[in-house]
């Protein structure tokens, strides 16, 4: 299956270094599933022709906000609304998250309770899933006819689908605790240094990326964004 990824953002050198570039770390993320991948940076400007370009599609992270004025974000914006036309299965991660949900109707904000940073508890479909988290912004209003499937007490809508189709996260799957952690050294001087700290702490303890990973997976290859497979097991 080819998965085209709309790269929002650059990894900073020195955790591409280590970790890789979005491109890599989605592909190491997939790496169980038999999935090929076309990176387009639309941040860069550069676009795909249309949704027929792949089968499924991916938005990345970003340090950039939905709500700020950059060329490719109108651009990116009509994208998604042609694959949610189209009926190409879609996921977001992060930024990805925020901007697909404004894309279609939904509002992001600089969230005033400040930042979410390291390993973070939600729950998801009635079972607590731990991921790596690293945002400010929030997706603050749904957009029409979408469900939240996640959250907490600090970030209500974590997880959200869009029809059944559209499945999207705010927190990282992606990210190991190495990237958590050279983000700690290098790009923390924004975040309150207490909650750098906590989040250095908190990086020995084990994520559920491999969980989340293959729910996304699923939604990509066709499997109702809307079903929390993870949450029928833990019924079970």
């Amino acid at each position: 299956m080819h998965i085209g990824i709309l790269q929002t953002g650059h990894i900073p050198d020195v955790v591409a270094e280590r970790d890789g570039t979005y491109s890599e770390l989605f592909a190491r993320l997939f790496a169980h599933r038999d999935f090929t991948f076309t990176t387009w940076s639309v941040v860069d400007m550069d676009f795909p022709d249309g949704p027929e370009d792949a089968d499924g599609w991916l938005v990345t992270g970003s340090r950039h906000g939905a709500y700020e004025d950059h060329p490719w974000i109108p651009p990116l914006e009509e994208l998604i609304r042609a694959i949610r036309d189209a009926g190409k299965p879609l996921v977001g991660i992060c930024f990805g998250h925020q901007i697909i949900a404004q894309a279609l109707g939904g509002r992001v904000v600089k969230f005033p309770g400040g930042w979410a940073v390291g390993r973070k508890t939600y729950t998801i479909g009635g079972r607590e899933v731990a991921l790596n988290a690293w945002h400010q912004d929030q997706v603050v209003d749904l957009p029409p006819g979408a469900q939240v499937l996640g959250g907490n007490d600090f970030t209500t809508n974590a997880a959200m689908s869009v029809g059944d189709r559209i499945l999207t996260v705010q927190p990282h799957p992606e990210f190991p605790a190495s990237v958590v952690e050279q983000l700690a050294e290098h790009r923390a001087a924004t975040v309150p240094a207490p909650l750098v700290e906590a989040a250095k702490a908190s990086l020995s303890q084990p994520t559920d990326n491999r969980l989340i990973a293959d729910w996304l997976a699923d939604v990509l290859e066709g499997a109702p964004a809307t079903r929390v497979p993870f949450a029928e097991k833990a019924r079970a």
